[in-house]
């Protein structure tokens, strides 16, 4: 069964979340990040969506972390966030 985007099934709220990666991520890894976004900038790269709760947010990290990233920043964005960074 399908849920409303940005909601569990219990009703809790998902959380958006901004993390960036020094460098440029090839597109063979971003497409295993299936549930985020990206976006490449010259120095960086940014991934970018919904994380369902705590576990799948250090999921996440531990596997950036497991490819070798350089993690440079993670922030939750504000609930009326859209996915456009600035």
């Amino acid at each position: 069964m399908r849920h409303p985007a940005g909601r569990q099934c219990d009703g809790v709220s998902e959380a958006r979340y901004e993390i960036r990666i020094r460098g440029r991520v090839g597109q063979a890894v971003l497409d295993s990040f299936d549930r985020l976004q990206s976006d490449i900038e010259p120095v960086e790269t940014i991934l970018h969506g919904p994380v369902r709760d705590q576990a799948e947010l250090h999921g996440l990290l531990r596997r950036l972390q497991g490819l070798g990233l350089e993690l440079i920043e993670v922030r939750r964005l504000p609930e009326s966030s859209s996915d456009v960074t600035a």
